[in-house]
């Protein structure tokens, strides 16, 4: 019997509790690995791609409900395209854990969804990074979130990070894409009348076109000089 996945592969070729994952697509088999190997108070974390938190190809669906529902995970965190050299397939963090009441929290029935997608930095016209400070605000929010008094104190941070109830995720159909929980960015309200807003931008808009016409004509006269255009 071979010991790899979320139980034991049984003589029948049959995987235990969580179900058996496609041949063809390795992800669920990790996850499940992952699950086996954790210690009663154990955390794995690790990086699949983001088809892995809503892909409901090859029963991958019923096998995550189930991992949900065994409430095996901690947090979920998308991250920014164009991160990875050899790969422009995007990828998020999973972070599984077998017991959510050790140390200082209790985090039963709840999972921490993080929503990175808009961090980083370009390095070149292909590469992106995540800064220093980035990478300290998501640990950070993960550590305050599982009750580290050094980490300070947890708040949902709309547009960036959502801590969920099992309910809200079954609502969701069982899928761990952040963008489905922590909700739009707060946008602050500049007090400006909508009619006065209206005017300022239609006033502004007909300059840039009285700009835009102007550089199409120098730009025509220009070609002319040159023995182009009319």
């Amino acid at each position: 019997m071979s010991d790899w996945g979320g139980d034991r592969l049984r003589e029948d070729g049959r995987w235990g509790s969580f179900g058996t994952p496609p041949a063809g697509n390795a992800n669920y088999g990790w996850v499940m690995h992952k699950i086996h190997h954790l210690a009663p108070n154990g955390i794995a974390g690790f990086v699949l791609a983001n088809g892995s938190m809503s892909s409901n190809q090859s029963g991958e669906g019923d096998i995550r409900s189930r991992i949900i529902e065994a409430d095996l995970v901690d947090c979920m965190v998308a991250l920014p395209g164009q991160l990875f050299y050899n790969t422009q397939i995007p990828a998020c963090l999973w972070f599984l854990a077998k017991n959510k009441k050790n140390g200082n929290r209790n985090r039963s029935g709840e999972t921490l969804f993080i929503d990175a997608r808009k961090m980083g930095v370009l390095i070149d016209r292909v590469h992106r990074e995540l800064t220093e400070e980035e990478v300290q605000q998501i640990a950070q929010t993960y550590h305050a979130w599982r009750g580290e008094k050094e980490a300070g104190k947890y708040e949902d941070v709309a547009g960036f990070c959502k801590s969920a109830k099992l309910d809200e995720i079954i609502s969701h159909g069982y899928v761990l894409t952040p963008g489905r929980y922590v909700g739009a960015e707060e946008v602050e309200d500049d007090g400006e009348v909508f009619e006065e807003k209206m005017l300022h931008l239609t006033q502004k808009l007909e300059h840039q076109f009285a700009e835009s016409a102007k550089l199409e004509a120098i730009i025509k006269e220009n070609l002319r000089g040159l023995g182009y255009g009319n």
